[in-house]
């Protein structure tokens, strides 16, 4: 692993370099001086995406739409894990019916589907909602 890794700010998506040994302690972002973890989903569009997945963090994405029910069941464990899966990956959730073209890009055809990222290359994927311990195990396994 190198010693510093690439953290894109999830306020005003720019990348920031933090030193692998800081990680944990957060950190701030170098442009907005906000914290370069929320310990919430960033909300991720077509002008945010390639900034957060591109970078060295891992990038865990909840494709959802409002309408969907399993994905509205399945919001509140995505957005409890961010709290613990903080800082080792950001989580980000697309909302497909308002950035179709992420959807198209990534070939989604069933919702949620969540894709796990490293640096811009898609990893893993699955199809469906998780309990939160095997949502938790699927991530750790997947970084």
């Amino acid at each position: 692993m190198s010693d510093t890794l690439i953290v894109t700010c999830p306020n005003c998506h720019r990348k920031n370099r933090v030193p692998t040994e800081k990680l944990t302690q957060g950190g701030k972002c170098g442009a907005c001086k906000e914290g370069l973890f929320s310990q919430s989903p960033i909300e991720l569009t077509s002008a945010n995406f390639d900034a957060h997945s591109s970078a060295d963090l891992p990038l865990v994405v909840d494709f959802w739409a409002p309408w969907c029910g399993p994905c509205r069941q399945f919001a509140p464990v995505f957005s409890e894990a961010a709290k613990t899966l903080e800082p080792r990956v950001h989580l980000g959730k697309i909302d497909t019916e308002a950035h179709p073209d992420l959807a198209a890009r990534f070939g989604i055809r069933s919702i949620p589907t969540l894709i796990v990222f490293k640096q811009g290359k898609e990893v893993a994927r699955l199809s469906g909602a998780l309990p939160a311990a095997q949502f938790k195990q699927w991530v750790l396994q997947s970084i």
